[in-house]
């Protein structure tokens, strides 16, 4: 395993920014109990609403139980960038070189910074000072080796001494590593790893850096490494101090001065496509991104985005279009003052836009990034789907995502690709009666009926006691109507299909291997639209010998095929 440089960090952290900024724009004072809502969930809370029984990832429902008075706003991550923008001009009157990592958290090399003002523990007060006297916002300044390190002591404001980073990660739950994971895509797959991590017996930062280097790769992959690193005190991507590659630059100019933030948002998004094209042909990619812009009264803006999405099928540059998007707001409206009242730049028309690509490194020089090396086959498959996507609108491309339920239509989540769209149901919960695992792997998106024969050819039925009539010997599927052998088959005489040419077309009967169950799930017993069914996993043998796996369910007297098996 190689040495990974570690750099001196300090971080500035806001806590509860999403719902800071929410009130901010909202005219409440900080003396309400508020919160922000996501989804089903809130994912950000006030001091006040905490201090009245108010948790993070309660529903509606719940918090307005504890707290009558709370007052719900809407997630907006675009006004939590622009507003942040507040924070930031405030911080660079103490220091200059900061870093937004995401809104509420911004990253700065310590060394120089403690030099200048004499100590690390000047510093945090400066910067502190700063952001409340000129932003009107509390903040907490923490400095460390490595960057899971530095975020973790902002939260608690303390100044972890030089080279014990390992032993301060320690103790620290496992669930932690997502505080490193700066883009939400990134934050699931922490939390998905932290959960395995979890149930494997691994519950502390000082568990997981304990375990062999080749072990934790060999097992977990990139993600996995990434982890352990940080895990263990050290930088994934350290900030490059010495320039070893040209910083790569795109420039914009208005043919009219903008000065209505719907010119933008088209902008923004040539901008950061120009980029990541830029990057692409150069064989590079970037650790962070300069945003600059000049005002019609010839003042200049700049400000600094790190960046950890790489040039993975287009993501960078959809991630860096919003981030663009919401700076240029920021700078457009004026929301560089302060919270409180205080003027920053005067608000002026865009001539320009300029995209310098930062910390650039030649692709397969940086180190491993959570989803590993990319493929020209990724990139160009996405590119297809967004031209789809463009032809039949935004529903017209379909991903499928996991979510709560019992069956496996159920647990299938159907979302426009490439949005982010809560599942309606959540998979934490406990679900008694769900099918057990391992899930089908081929969910039909209409189930197809089914006849499940006994021995002696009778249908074969289940009781209110869930007790089989007879063992199933023999199952016939509706063919799929894509199958044209099965359909002339079936029109054959000597297939023995019985009934109408137009009715149902069924597939050969298939001997019975093996079967498992029932299961029963009744659910929604109290309603109008109550459901209660058994469901049967059975292995068939096709014709050619090979055993097919597949799950039926039968309700209201009638058996269908719910999913297949690999």
């Amino acid at each position: 395993m190689s040495v990974v440089t570690v750099v001196r960090r300090a971080v500035l952290w806001v806590p509860d920014w999403p719902v800071v900024a929410a009130m901010t724009e909202a005219g409440l004072g900080a003396d309400v109990p508020a919160a922000v809502l996501h989804g089903r969930g809130l994912v950000a809370v006030s001091a006040a609403a905490r201090a009245a029984g108010v948790k993070r990832g309660s529903t509606r429902r719940l918090a307005q139980r504890a707290c009558p008075e709370l007052a719900i706003l809407p997630h907006d991550e675009g006004r939590d960038s622009r507003l942040f923008e507040s924070v930031a001009a405030a911080a660079e009157h103490a220091v200059s070189g900061v870093e937004i990592s995401r809104p509420g958290l911004m990253i700065i090399p310590a060394d120089g910074a403690a030099r200048f003002h004499g100590s690390e523990e000047a510093l945090a007060e400066a910067l502190v000072t700063a952001v409340a006297e000129q932003a009107g916002v509390e903040c907490a300044v923490g400095a460390a080796d490595g960057l899971l390190a530095a975020v973790i002591a902002a939260r608690s404001a303390e100044l972890v001494p030089a080279g014990t980073s390992r032993e301060y990660l320690a103790p620290a739950p496992i669930g932690a590593l997502a505080l490193a994971a700066m883009e939400r895509v990134q934050r699931e797959e922490v939390e998905r790893l932290a959960s395995v991590l979890t149930r494997l017996g691994i519950v502390t930062l000082g568990d997981l850096a304990a375990l062999p280097f080749a072990d934790i790769l060999a097992r977990f992959g990139p993600v996995g490494v990434w982890a352990h690193r940080l895990a263990s005190g050290e930088d994934l991507a350290p900030p490059v101090l010495r320039r070893t590659e040209e910083d790569i630059a795109v420039e914009h100019v208005f043919e009219d001065p903008a000065e209505r933030i719907e010119q933008l948002v088209h902008v923004a998004k040539e901008a950061a496509i120009a980029l990541d094209r830029a990057l692409l042909d150069a064989g590079m990619r970037c650790g962070r991104v300069r945003i600059t812009a000049r005002t019609e009264k010839g003042q200049d803006l700049e400000r600094v985005w790190r960046t950890d999405v790489g040039t993975r099928a287009g993501a960078f540059a959809r991630h860096m279009t919003d981030r663009v998007r919401w700076q240029l707001e920021g700078w457009l409206s004026g929301t560089a003052g302060s919270t409180t009242g205080d003027k920053g730049p005067e608000p002026s028309p865009l001539v320009s836009l300029g995209l310098v690509a930062e910390d650039v490194v030649p692709l397969g020089s940086e180190q491993a990034y959570l989803w590993g090396g990319v493929s020209g086959a990724d990139s160009r498959a996405h590119r297809a789907l967004e031209r789809v996507q463009g032809l039949l609108g935004l529903e017209g491309v379909l991903a499928v995502a996991e979510q709560g339920g019992r069956s496996p239509r159920d647990r299938a989540h159907l979302a426009p690709w490439g949005q982010e769209a809560p599942p309606a149901r959540a998979i934490a919960h406990p679900w008694p009666g769900r099918i057990p695992d391992p899930p089908p792997a081929t969910v039909p998106p209409v189930a197809r009926p089914a006849l499940v024969l006994d021995a002696g050819g009778a249908p074969v039925a289940v009781s209110q006691r869930l007790a089989v009539s007879a063992p199933p010997t023999w199952v016939r599927l509706e063919a799929d109507p894509s199958d044209e052998r099965a359909r002339a088959a079936n029109r054959h005489p000597s297939s023995g299909h019985v009934g109408h040419v137009d009715g149902p077309v069924w597939d050969r009967p298939r001997p019975v291997e093996s079967w498992a169950g029932p299961w029963p799930v009744s659910e929604r017993w109290w309603s109008e639209d109550a459901s209660r069914q058994a469901y049967l996993q059975v292995a068939l043998r096709d014709g050619e010998g090979a055993v097919i796996a597949v799950l039926l369910a039968y309700g209201g007297g009638e058996w269908r095929l719910e999913a297949v098996y690999d």
